[in-house]
C-alpha cells in the first residue's frame, strides 16, 4: 500500500489491547506509543459510531498540521494505523485500505 499511495510514511499493525503485531515506522516513532493510543481511540470512535447509530467503525482519521494518522479496525481481533505526511492522498488510501485490511482479517483467522 505504501507504495501505491502517496504521502503514508508508517504503519503500525496491532491488537486491540494495544500490543504492537508487526511496525513499518520511522526514526522517532515508537510504534508501541502508537498502538497503545490507537487502541484507545478505536474504543471510543467505536463507541461514538454506536451512540450515533452511524454503523460499523470504517476508519477514525486524524488530521494533524504535519499529516495525518489514520486508524482501522481490522475485525475484532486487531488495528491498523497509517501515518502519513501533509501529502498523504486520503482518498486514494481509502480505495487502498480495504483489500489491506480484508487481507490482514483473513491470516489473523487462519493463524487461531
Amino acid at each position: 500500500m505504501r507504495r501505491r499511495v502517496t504521502g503514508i510514511t508508517g504503519s503500525v499493525l496491532a491488537a486491540t489491547d494495544g500490543l504492537v503485531v508487526a511496525s513499518d515506522t520511522g526514526a522517532g516513532v515508537d510504534p508501541d506509543d502508537i498502538a497503545a493510543v490507537a487502541a484507545a481511540g478505536l474504543g471510543i470512535a467505536r463507541r461514538m459510531a454506536a451512540v450515533t447509530d452511524q454503523g460499523d467503525l470504517d476508519q477514525s482519521v486524524a488530521h494533524c498540521s504535519q499529516g495525518y494518522t489514520a486508524v482501522y479496525a481490522v475485525g475484532d481481533l486487531a488495528l491498523m494505523v497509517v501515518l502519513g505526511d501533509e501529502g498523504l492522498d486520503i482518498g486514494r488510501l481509502r480505495g487502498h485500505s480495504r483489500p489491506v485490511l480484508d487481507r490482514i482479517g483473513s491470516i489473523l483467522i487462519e493463524g487461531e
